[in-house]
């Protein structure tokens, strides 16, 4: 009796340890896992921005599709031009004599592709469509486009986007649902992971600087 009462005691035991051991251990494994995989996460959601922001320069909007975007940078070029001040005499018929005229020239001087431009030698942008995640790897980031009207101009907007619950969809779903409440200076704000708006022009992402930082 008293051998099987030590038995049980020391099972009790280990277990509490563990849980104890696992309270504490278990947060700083969820961050570190958290913080891996919203780098990757990020990486390719600023490569998408950079796609975007070229699609606009060139064609005037912003793609609402992810795969137009990967054959638009396979395909596109950018317009190289150089802007200088020239003048000319005209003759003016109010005033009768020739007046000089100020005018800016825009010269053509070649082109440049895009896909050179942001990816080099890269065809990472091939599949940045998919969220990198182990056990996701066909799920899709969410794009979004609109046109916001500011005081008669016409503002075109993107956002892309993916949820925490993809991202960390093998994690501990009580310290998921508390991650999805962040609201600090330091964390990923929000129950997603974006870059963009469609509420307001922006092309800037809901994540703090330190992902932004080149880690050596």
């Amino acid at each position: 009796m008293k051998s099987g009462i030590q038995i049980v005691l020391w099972v009790l035991c280990v277990f509490f340890a563990y849980k104890i051991y696992d309270s504490i251990n278990g947060p700083i494994a969820f961050n570190q896992i958290k913080t891996e995989r919203y780098t990757k996460v990020i990486a390719k959601l600023k490569d998408i921005g950079n796609a975007q922001a070229a699609h606009k320069d060139v064609l005037g909007y912003y793609s609402d599709n992810l795969d137009s975007l990967v054959a638009f940078v396979d395909s596109a070029q950018y317009t190289l031009t150089q802007k200088r001040d020239s003048s000319f005499l005209e003759y003016d018929k109010i005033y009768r004599i020739d007046m000089l005229r100020e005018v800016i020239v825009v010269d053509t001087l070649g082109f440049a592709s895009v896909k050179d431009s942001l990816f080099g030698d890269s065809d990472r942008y091939k599949q940045m469509m998919f969220v990198p995640i182990k056990g996701k790897v066909d799920q899709r980031f969410t794009l979004s486009t609109d046109v916001l009207d500011n005081n008669g101009y016409r503002l075109p907007v993107f956002e892309v986007k993916v949820s925490k619950d993809i991202v960390l969809h093998d994690q501990d779903k009580y310290l998921v649902s508390e991650e999805k409440k962040v609201v600090s200076v330091d964390g990923v704000n929000g129950p997603d992971i974006t870059l963009g708006s469609l509420t307001e022009v922006s092309t800037s992402g809901n994540w703090p600087t330190t992902y932004d930082t080149p880690k050596e």
